[in-house]
């Protein structure tokens, strides 16, 4: 996997994750600060380059709106924390909690990871029909909800003091 870095706006927010080049790029321009680094570094003929796992811009960038989450498997994983939000084991999967056969739209809202087993278990039914219950409720990923699709299951620790709390 190619190296990624966070790129955080002159106030220390999340901006966007970008490629280890890119971030490069803007500290070689003095557009940005490393802020952390990898124990990476690139080479060419006449100079090193630490690549940089977290970078801060120097100049603050306005935002002026707010991303909407692609309702994707990958974020929603990582907005349950890839556990089946009917018992907590490793979810494998994705669940309708309305079914669409009953109507149920694929929503933010309708949506949740689940494993093999809660899955087949519940089938067309509701949660209820199936003796199941959700552990928390689905809901769409807020402010900085685009993380969820920019992050896989695993990321850079360092990033994470940068980063607000996910939902519990």
């Amino acid at each position: 996997m190619a190296e990624r870095a966070l790129v955080l706006n002159a106030t220390y927010e999340p901006l966007s994750i970008v490629s280890a080049r890119r971030a490069i790029v803007l500290v070689l321009r003095s557009k940005a600060d490393t802020v952390a680094a990898t124990n990476l570094v690139w080479r060419s003929a006449d100079h090193k380059f630490e690549v940089p796992s977290v970078v801060r811009l120097r100049d603050y960038v306005k935002v002026p709106y707010h991303r909407r989450v692609p309702l994707t498997r990958t974020a929603v994983f990582a907005r349950d924390h890839h556990r089946c939000q009917y018992c907590r084991s490793p979810a494998e999967s994705l669940d309708h909690v309305v079914p669409k056969a009953r109507g149920g739209k694929h929503t933010w809202e309708n949506v949740v990871a689940c494993c093999r087993r809660c899955n087949v278990r519940k089938g067309s039914r509701l949660p209820e029909q199936a003796g199941l219950k959700l552990t928390r409720t689905p809901v769409t990923p807020s402010y900085q909800g685009w993380l969820y699709a920019a992050l896989s299951k695993s990321r850079d620790p360092q990033w994470v003091p940068y980063l607000l709390a996910e939902p519990a």
